[in-house]
Parts: C-alpha cells; sequence; structure tokens
C-alpha cells in the first residue's frame, strides 16, 4: 500500500511516517517505482509506535519497546523496567505540576483583580518576592 493508505490506517499522518522511517523506527520496501510500498506488518508497527507515543514514550523509548516487541526471545521484565522508569517520570512530572499549580493559585488568590495597579502576580514574576 502507498503512504496514504498506511496513513489511514495506521491514524498517523504521512509527515510522521516519513520521521519514523527517516530515523529508523520502520523500514519500508521500495516499490520498482521507488515508492515506498507498506505491508499490514508495517502499519502495524506504525500503530504500534502510535500507542507508545501516546503513552508518553521518547522516541528512543519506542526503539527499544519495538526491539523487545520484534524479539520472541525477549524478557518480558525488559518491558516492564521501560514501563516503570515511564511511569516514575510521569509521576515526577505530576508533582511538579501540582507545585507549580499550587504556587500559581495563591499568587492568583493574592490578587485582588481590581482596578489597582498593584498586583501580586506581576511583583512575584519581577523579582520572586
Amino acid at each position: 500500500m502507498n503512504i496514504g493508505e498506511a496513513s489511514e490506517r495506521s491514524g498517523l499522518p504521512s509527515k510522521t511516517i516519513r520521521y519514523y522511517e527517516d530515523i529508523g523506527l520502520i523500514r519500508t520496501e521500495r516499490g520498482a517505482n521507488g515508492y515506498r510500498d507498506y505491508a499490514a506488518a508495517d502499519v502495524h508497527k506504525l500503530r504500534f509506535l502510535q500507542r507508545s507515543r501516546g503513552l508518553g514514550f521518547s522516541v528512543e523509548e519506542c526503539r527499544q519497546l519495538l526491539a523487545l516487541y520484534e524479539d520472541k526471545a525477549r524478557a518480558s521484565a525488559d518491558v516492564r523496567d521501560i514501563a516503570e522508569t515511564k511511569l516514575g517520570e510521569i509521576d515526577r512530572k505530576i508533582r511538579e505540576l501540582t507545585e507549580l499549580r499550587h504556587a500559581l493559585e495563591h499568587l492568583v488568590h493574592a490578587c485582588h483583580g481590581n482596578d489597582r495597579p498593584d498586583c501580586p502576580i506581576l511583583e512575584e514574576l519581577s523579582d520572586g518576592r
């Protein structure tokens, strides 16, 4: 199938598919006419990558996961280690965002939001008082 059909079946834009090919995440055959020729297995890998990226895995993590997926002698512990590491990163980001939210919430509550020019939000942004 051509890239348009692979895009439609995988749910990924053609540009993303070309990028994944350029960085070696997927390898497609070329037809006699020089155009990319995608097989059902390629579309399956593209869907795998789409779901992996949707869960927050980086391109390099996706590369590792895809290699493990293709390795039938893999240990599931290797896959779990990658997923647990990602889960830890997500938990850390959630904590950081929660702290940011509390800090901004405090500033919003400290600002009267009236016609006066004094504003604790701007004061904090300008010099961190």
